[in-house]
């Protein structure tokens, strides 16, 4: 049997509470009608505690699993600068993110499902065992024994099993892969696809076949239970919206993982 017969089951996250005070960059109740989980912002990179609250009353409503997306203490540079924090500082501050968010789930009738570093940090983990290992302890300290959305064959998800938690294999719809498998830096030309059909494409390779097309050629596998389609691009929401529209056309269905 070919791998396009194959009945799959996929969630579709994507990147919400991205804004701060009167400030917002993501379209949260647009995204949340298309998404099965949402990657809440805990406040280091963008969020506050009104628009947190905000996001998880919204997705609860709807239906939609919350995890706790936390990143460096970096709200100018929205958590994709690079950052040197000792690695008990980082594991307290992952805690402290999971928490915040804890509390504003909890009260919304629902709960932080799972745990996905965002910009650098993510990116960071991929390769630095002392960041991903900090991560790691975050998440224990915050208790729940929480899964851990991220790269696969990343040193995170590495720790993250060594550690006992459970681990969810991720892919971006909408991000451009180097011949490793790891994300083209977002400095680089191709770092984002900002072709509609080719976002699509994408979705469909990583769904159907396990696999994408590598910056320069050549196919890499993904392996993902979970696609990622970024909440902070012009006309995010269409472009989900055409993303789970194919995916489903194809006979995939979306699902949370958690």
């Amino acid at each position: 049997m070919r791998a396009e017969d194959t009945v799959r089951v996929i969630d579709l996250n994507a990147d919400l509470g991205e804004g701060f005070g009167r400030w917002r960059l993501t379209d949260d109740a647009g995204l949340l009608s298309v998404v099965s989980s949402a990657n809440v912002a805990c406040g280091f990179h963008a969020g506050d505690p009104s628009t947190m609250r905000r996001v998880c009353a919204e997705a609860a409503e709807r239906g939609v699993t919350i995890g706790a997306q936390v990143s460096y203490r970096d709200l100018a540079g929205f958590g994709r600068r690079a950052m040197e924090v000792p690695e008990d500082e980082l594991a307290d501050e992952i805690a402290y993110q999971i928490g915040a968010l804890r509390v504003f789930a909890e009260a919304a009738g629902t709960r932080v499902a799972y745990v996905k570093p965002h910009g650098a940090l993510y990116n960071r983990t991929v390769r630095d065992e002392t960041q991903a290992r900090a991560v790691v302890t975050g998440t224990l300290l915050a208790g729940g024994g929480l899964p851990v959305l991220g790269l696969p064959g990343s040193l995170l998800l590495g720790a993250a099993e060594e550690a006992g938690l459970p681990t969810v294999a991720e892919a971006f719809a909408d991000r451009g892969y180097t011949p490793r498998g790891t994300l083209v830096p977002r400095r680089e030309p191709g770092a984002v696809l900002h072709d509609a059909d080719a976002v699509v494409a994408q979705a469909l390779d990583i769904a159907l076949r396990g696999e994408v097309t590598a910056a320069g050629g050549g196919r890499v596998a993904t392996g993902a239970r979970s696609l990622c389609v970024h909440g902070d691009t012009p006309g995010a929401v269409a472009l989900a919206r055409r993303v789970r529209e194919a995916l489903e056309a194809a006979g995939v269905r979306i699902e949370a993982f958690a």
